[in-house]
């Protein structure tokens, strides 16, 4: 098991392409833990606005009746991708890790496949 930061060390080292990347309580839309980011990209603001973006979802899914769980939403702009992806460990309930990816830079599926395996090393 790894902490927070070890964690978002990981995802921004071992992901080809990542710009910054957060652990966010979806209940509050405070980040646990941010690396990177930058001038162009301040994740504390990310992960308030990406908080609306689970929260609507899940109103969706509940409205729509599907009994089912979200395992990461996409969001592609025309030069990153924005990942998020829910946690579902034991423990990890009400939070979400992000990532932000240089488009031209990311291998997609690389990232979610890799993000999964530091979602399932980390501990909150």
């Amino acid at each position: 098991m790894v902490n927070v930061e070890t964690a978002l060390k990981e995802a921004t080292a071992t992901i080809d392409g990542a710009i910054g990347a957060a652990l966010v309580d979806y209940g509050s839309g405070m980040a646990l833990g941010t690396i990177g980011g930058g001038k162009e990209l301040d994740l504390s603001v990310a992960a308030a606005g990406n908080t609306d973006v689970v929260r609507a979802k899940v109103r969706a899914m509940e409205m729509l009746g599907l009994n089912d769980a979200i395992e990461d939403i996409l969001i592609t702009l025309g030069s990153q991708y924005h990942l998020i992806r829910l946690m579902k460990a034991k423990g990890t309930s009400g939070f979400f890790l992000y990532l932000a990816l240089d488009r031209g830079r990311a291998n997609l599926a690389m990232a979610r496949h890799q993000l999964k395996k530091i979602e399932a090393d980390l501990e909150i």
